[in-house]
């Protein structure tokens, strides 16, 4: 008699979601071997082929697509029971993922994540960085990160700290020849550091004064996608970069690097914890609810 693994459908549903082997491997955690390889078993179990492969592409069988369609709702129900049961738990466990882009990883690493590893050390992390805005629950996070504007109206939403703003700097010896821009306009006669968006397009350097937005499609002799990388080139003066505050306050304090159009970078929304509502879950998903409740509390204090 067959024995089938509950992490077997899961890793079914995973692949018709994304597509893609590579792409469902890294949602669960597992190479793309082993998760062929699991797929590969219960397809030899079922009798059946639940997917059509080809080297470019992975789409699923009539019967794959039958036996997603009547496990799929089955399948919650069993993830709700187990939740249900691992509300329960005293000692919260297993794993959280978590959804959101460079910068907001970056600021909530330490005082979010890494906290909340030091509070409950048998829970487990996984996050994910990436520039375009996902669905959280269709790609099996528990929780997204994002700046509240872009938070989904059906969500349930915490804010994470205080307004942020962008940070335009340059290094010392950088305008040591050149004269400090007062206006945004006066970027155009500068060397800048320019910023590739995740969908390809070019990012506009945003600017606002008395309520007027001003967006700037500055010139310079490189671009990058990656802020750690700018930083890199604008602390060894190869031009003026765009920043959100937090990847140059060190820098700015220190002396680093000089901060100009100060008065053209009011604050930002703040980002948000945002998440489904779920009626019984785990314990470990509670209690990070808690700590970023905290962390908000902490930040609305200051």
């Amino acid at each position: 008699m067959a024995i089938y693994k509950l992490s077997d459908f899961d890793a079914v549903l995973a692949v018709s979601r994304r597509g893609s082997f590579r792409a469902a491997a890294l949602d669960l955690g597992m190479s793309t071997s082993a998760l062929s390889n699991a797929i590969a078993k219960l397809e030899e179990q079922l009798g059946v082929r639940l997917f059509n492969r080809t080297t470019r592409s992975v789409s699923l069988t009539d019967a794959g697509r039958k036996f997603v369609d009547q496990m799929s709702p089955a399948l919650r129900d069993m993830h709700q029971a187990l939740d249900t049961v691992r509300s329960q738990q005293e000692t919260p466990t297993g794993v959280l993922r978590v959804n959101t882009f460079a910068t907001a990883g970056r600021e909530i690493l330490s005082p979010l994540i890494l906290e909340f590893m030091r509070r409950f050390p048998e829970v487990r992390i996984d996050l994910v960085t990436e520039g375009n805005l996902v669905d959280i629950v269709a790609d099996g996070f528990d929780f997204g990160v994002r700046s509240e504007p872009l938070v989904p109206t059906d969500m349930i939403a915490i804010p994470l700290g205080p307004p942020r703003r962008y940070a335009v700097v340059g290094a010392p010896a950088y305008f040591e020849s050149r004269s400090l821009p007062l206006h945004p306009s006066d970027l155009m006669a500068h060397d800048c550091i320019r910023t590739r968006l995740p969908n390809g397009a070019m990012l506009r350097w945003q600017f606002e004064s008395e309520g007027q937005p001003v967006h700037v499609d500055v010139h310079g002799p490189i671009t990058l996608d990656e802020a750690s990388l700018a930083r890199l080139a604008v602390l060894e003066g190869v031009g003026i970069g765009f920043f959100m505050e937090s990847d140059v306050r060190e820098d700015i304090e220190a002396g680093r690097l000089v901060r100009v159009l100060d008065k053209w970078t009011p604050p930002l929304s703040p980002l948000c914890l945002y998440y489904p509502s779920r009626r019984n879950p785990p314990a470990a998903f509670k209690v990070f609810v808690d700590l970023a409740r905290e962390l908000a509390r902490s930040a609305r204090g200051r």
